[in-house]
């Protein structure tokens, strides 16, 4: 029942978000959109995104308002985890703290490593 929850409460995230593909983020960040990388510690040390900010979805909240990448409300962030769930739930969450142009990268770092792989 859990499980099933969560999924909920992604999939309403989802939908009341913008989200974006592996070649918009790409295209996004060489415009000076920010990456925002938003797992664990030992997943960004593993691998991330070239020049991404890193604040963990469980401290989000907590972190953003003090870091100073993101003091402008509306610059374009395009947020990502492992797969788009936690990536999901954390730009709903920018959305309702005020940021106006924040997108969820489809399929998470996952998807970047495996569009990398295909160049």
């Amino acid at each position: 029942m859990v499980k099933t929850a969560t999924m909920d409460l992604v999939q309403a995230a989802k939908a009341a978000i913008q989200q974006v593909s592996v070649s918009q983020a790409k295209q996004m960040l060489a415009d000076d959109s920010i990456a925002l990388d938003v797992r664990e510690a030992d997943e960004f040390a593993a691998g991330h995104v070239t020049d991404a900010r890193h604040i963990p979805r469980g401290v989000l909240e907590f972190a953003i308002g003090d870091h100073p990448d993101f003091a402008d409300i509306t610059r374009s962030v395009v947020v990502y985890c492992k797969s788009g769930g936690r990536s999901a739930l954390a730009t709903a969450t920018l959305q309702q703290l005020g940021y106006s142009n924040v997108y969820s990268l489809i399929g998470g770092y996952d998807a970047w490593c495996a569009a990398s792989d295909d160049e």
